[in-house]
């Protein structure tokens, strides 16, 4: 009859074993990456541990360093530069909402072009909360002209961009002023598809991607 590793007593021992494959699945349906981390650094723990139970305290150590540290810590950094959205703006109305905080970079006493109830510092307030629900960081990427930020968008350096739509309405006098509408576009067609389900109100929403078959187009 083969004897066992444990004694009649290590019932503790199938508790911390049983804990491997539990961690392992809460792993692997995790949605939150950062929550991910977290798990998997529990993960590694248990199986270092389970190693030592078993009398293989090198493999332990092995895991401990390499499959634990250097796993979560090349997992953090591949989830802080992944999950970020990068948004382009003007350079000139990104300052003057100090919405890159270079508003210091103003000469003393100069106007600001918009106030801090801009209709693109609330767009990019809604963009924040709607893409931080899918776990995206958005990022805000300067450009100096309008042509600069649609090269950017078609040569991929920006997932999306925020400019100024033009007023183009003859009944409206001159001296009557009219709110800024701004239109965002994207080369994805996931990204779109999240702008039209989450900011319906949004004034203009276009897509520039290619067009993916079986896909209505805007």
């Amino acid at each position: 009859m083969p004897h066992s590793i444990f004694g009649p007593h290590d019932e503790y021992v199938y508790a911390i074993t049983a804990l491997l494959p539990l961690s392992a699945a809460m792993l692997v349906f995790q949605v939150n990456p950062y929550h991910a981390l977290v798990i998997r650094g529990i993960l590694g723990a248990v199986a270092a541990l389970v190693y030592t139970l078993l009398g293989a305290a090198d493999v332990a150590l092995t895991e401990a360093m390499v499959g634990t540290m250097l796993a979560v810590t090349l997992y953090a950094v591949a989830v802080r530069s992944s999950m970020v959205l990068r948004l382009g703006v003007l350079k000139d109305e990104a300052i003057a909402l100090n919405l890159l905080s270079e508003d210091a970079s103003l000469p003393l006493g100069q106007s600001t072009p918009a106030t801090s109830d801009s209709p693109l510092k609330s767009l990019i307030n809604d963009l924040r909360l709607t893409f931080g629900k899918y776990h995206l960081r958005l990022e805000l990427i300067p450009y100096l002209s309008p042509e600069d930020l649609q090269q950017a968008l078609l040569e991929k350096e920006v997932h999306l961009t925020c400019t100024q739509l033009e007023a183009d309405d003859p009944s409206t006098p001159h001296d009557v002023a009219v709110k800024a509408t701004y239109q965002t576009a994207t080369r994805l067609r996931r990204i779109y598809d999240i702008l039209q389900a989450e900011l319906p109100s949004s004034p203009a929403i276009a897509y520039v991607g290619p067009p993916t078959p079986g896909a209505k187009h805007p």
